[in-house]
Order: C-alpha cells, then sequence, then structure tokens
C-alpha cells in the first residue's frame, strides 16, 4: 500500500501521542475531521497502522534489562521459542542472520531474577550456547 506525505504526517502525529483527538490532528494537518478519521481507519485496515498501544514510562520499566545472544541446535527453533515464551522476563525474540539464531530481550526486576532467567534460557532443550549483555543505559530510543 502507498502512502503519501499526509499520511506520514497523521501517522508522524500519532506517535507522538496515539491519544490525541481526532479533531486536534485534523486541525494540526489542516484537514477535516471526516478525512483524518477516514485516513485513520484506512491505514488500520491496510495493516499499515497496527494498533495503538501504551509505552511505558520508567516508573514502571524493570530496572534491569538484558539481551541474551543464543545459539540452538539445528531445528530446535519451536522448542526454543515455548521455553522462552514461558519465561515472564522475556519481552522480545528474534531472529537473526549472524553468528546467533536468536536476541532474547530480557527487563528484570533484579539481577537475581535476570541471573535465574538466563539461567534457564542455558538449560533449556535446544539451546547450544548463549552470552547475556547488561543494558547500562539507553543513549537514543525512536521507538514509538
Amino acid at each position: 500500500m502507498q502512502i503519501d506525505e499526509t499520511d506520514r504526517a497523521l501517522i508522524a502525529l500519532l506517535s507522538a501521542d496515539a491519544r490525541a483527538p481526532v479533531a486536534d490532528l485534523a486541525r494540526r494537518l489542516g484537514l477535516a475531521r471526516t478525512t483524518v478519521q477516514a485516513r485513520i481507519d484506512r491505514l488500520l485496515d491496510r495493516g499499515v497502522i497496527a494498533g495503538f498501544t501504551l509505552r511505558r514510562g520508567n516508573a514502571l520499566r524493570a530496572p534491569v534489562r538484558a539481551t541474551a545472544m543464543v545459539t540452538i541446535e539445528p531445528r530446535a527453533q519451536a522448542d526454543v521459542l515455548s521455553r522462552l515464551k514461558a519465561l515472564p522476563a522475556v519481552e522480545t525474540v528474534h531472529t537473526t542472520s549472524g553468528r546467533v539464531d536468536l536476541l532474547v530481550i530480557l527487563s528484570a526486576a533484579s539481577t537475581e531474577e535476570l541471573d535465574a532467567t538466563l539461567d534457564r534460557i542455558a538449560e533449556a532443550r535446544g539451546v547450544r550456547s548463549s552470552e547475556s549483555l547488561i543494558h547500562l543505559s539507553t543513549k537514543l530510543d525512536r521507538r514509538s
């Protein structure tokens, strides 16, 4: 689906504040409220916008974050993913094309919780090896 500059501007506004009233968005874009609502509906229907969500502030984020780089045995991905889904500290799992098979983003309340989670990952059947990196500080975050 092609999106035009107006759609891009609308997406930028929604990225900054997904709760902005349609009337405010319309005023900022110089369009009718019904036109903006129709554009939002079209972007949702076509999958350009997947939904609206809450971003947790620092007060709600777990204080310890890490990335685990996991190498798995051939044909073990389904079993390993099943194990990872069962671990509450696991936020996201990405497959990669590099020297490791999975990047696992973790969030824990303490270093002890993180350590226990990393042990569970390493012990999972199908995991060949893992290496973890603790996040110290965030210098740039463009997620919206």
